[in-house]
């Protein structure tokens, strides 16, 4: 009875081990995600990239200008040609 119990623990095991992803993957993908984490951490310490750069639209504070970066007298010498 006790070799009994053994062999079905064993097989248990065994199942187990080959529907758990190879150790190398698991390393890669805790990796992964902790340098994203990290990532996302400094980023948001830091802040935005450029000086006054702030997302748009309602609620913000900000709204888009209409029509913006489309008009040609925004840059001199850029007419309709």
């Amino acid at each position: 009875m006790e070799r009994l119990r053994q062999t079905s623990r064993g097989a248990g095991a065994q199942a187990l081990r080959r529907l758990a992803p190879p150790p190398a993957l698991t390393g890669f993908l805790l990796l992964l995600a902790l340098v994203f984490t990290v990532s996302y951490g400094v980023g948001s310490a830091l802040g935005p990239v450029a000086p006054d750069m702030r997302p748009a639209g309602p609620g913000t504070g900000v709204e888009d200008e209409p029509g913006a970066g489309t008009d040609s007298d925004e840059m001199p010498g850029m007419g309709d040609h």
